[in-house]
């Protein structure tokens, strides 16, 4: 319902263009990266071999790749952010329309669908929801496309283990060591950071409430002073805050317990690949261009799969985020299709100026004591 209209509106092509240039780029850097890993076992078997020329050739191979590389990632970031605008921009303009289309901003005060502080959702909610939809895809095909580059590096440079106590030999066992330690915690970080789409659905709402109530007394500051009514203004500020700051607190529990788990899973991350590697190494099977170049795939396979321990509060975020907006859009939509069904009172200009009531019907709010009616 959010995304789709967009990639099939009168935009369509230019927004699928970019898109597809900015998935170019991507993959462009994901080729570099791998060729990276090679232009490093170049470097260091040079190193070990005190092969002077070749060393510098592999040098200059890597500064040429490294401006290349460069201009990918400039234009990768400048190409997202204009797509990022342009499908911001369509979006907003067609949730205003919707919004004030037949009087929709006001009769939603009165429908009991649930749906607090339109603006917020309007002006903060499309703009979390554009850049983290663009963000998570790309990120999520980045690490897919790595996944797949690095887990055949890796392959071909694991060889085989034996198990003694199954009496088999395992291929490629670098490849499973990590599968199993990324899945383990990816499972985890998830163990632990499930709470956090409720709460910061929650704290985005919290934090609307808190501001909406200050702007309502700046635009009704008259009458508030007129009456004296600072301290009953205070106590509602009060019982706002105090849920910003509750809820701040269990967000801040929440995310205390998984930066404990992923710093210290990132940590280990930094020695995990040399240690995988090691044995290998040390057994003669692997040289120490092949070494580093197995620790990189390692490591690109292994923060790859990590992927999800990497973006759990930006997917907690952009869960949050979409739910408030699918909440708002089917708000608008339910308010207008009333409006459509029981129209109540239409207005229209008379040719000749007069004042013309037709079906018109006033009674007070309380027993129905009509007032005016107009057959």
């Amino acid at each position: 319902r959010l995304t789709k209209p967009y990639w099939s509106s009168e935009e369509k092509w230019a927004a699928r263009g970019l898109l597809a240039a900015i998935v170019v780029l991507n993959l462009a850097a994901v080729f570099m990266e791998v060729w990276f890993t090679q232009i490093n076992a170049d470097i260091f078997d040079a190193l070990q071999e005190k092969n002077q020329s070749g060393f510098v050739h592999a040098l200059l191979v890597f500064g040429g790749l490294a401006l290349v590389f460069i201009a990918v990632a400039v234009y990768r970031l400048y190409l997202n952010q204009m797509l990022q605008i342009r499908w911001r921009r369509w979006l907003t303009e067609r949730y205003l329309g919707d919004w004030l289309e037949n009087q929709t901003f006001y009769r939603l005060q009165f429908a009991n669908t649930g749906t607090d502080n339109p603006d917020q959702r309007i002006a903060e909610d499309l703009r979390s929801f554009v850049q983290l939809t663009l963000s998570l895809s790309l990120g999520f095909l980045t690490n897919l496309v790595s996944l797949v580059s690095f887990l055949a590096i890796l392959w071909s440079l694991s060889g085989s283990v034996t198990i003694p106590w199954l009496g088999i030999d395992l291929p490629g066992y670098m490849v499973w060591v990590a599968l199993v330690y990324a899945v383990a915690g990816t499972w985890i970080t998830h163990w632990i950071g499930r709470p956090l789409a409720r709460l910061s659905f929650d704290q985005q709402r919290y934090e609307a409430d808190f501001r909406f109530a200050l702007v309502r007394l700046r635009e009704n500051a008259e009458s508030v002073a007129l009456q004296q009514g600072e301290a009953q203004e205070a106590r509602g500020f009060g019982d706002r805050f105090g849920r910003v700051v509750a809820n701040w607190w269990s967000l801040m529990r929440t995310q205390k317990r998984l930066v404990w788990f992923t710093s210290a899973y990132g940590q280990i991350a930094v020695i995990f690949p040399l240690l995988v590697a090691a044995p290998r190494y040390f057994s003669g099977a692997l040289p120490l261009g092949s070494l580093m170049q197995t620790s990189q795939a390692v490591g690109q396979v292994q923060g790859s799969l990590s992927w999800l321990i990497d973006a759990y509060v930006n997917l907690a975020d952009w869960h949050a985020t979409t739910s408030r907006l699918t909440g708002f859009h089917h708000a608008v939509q339910s308010v207008r299709a009333d409006a459509r069904d029981h129209a109540g009172v239409e207005r229209a200009a008379a040719s000749d100026g007069a004042l013309t009531l037709d079906g018109l019907a006033l009674t007070l709010p309380h027993g129905g004591t009509p007032l005016v009616r107009a057959d």
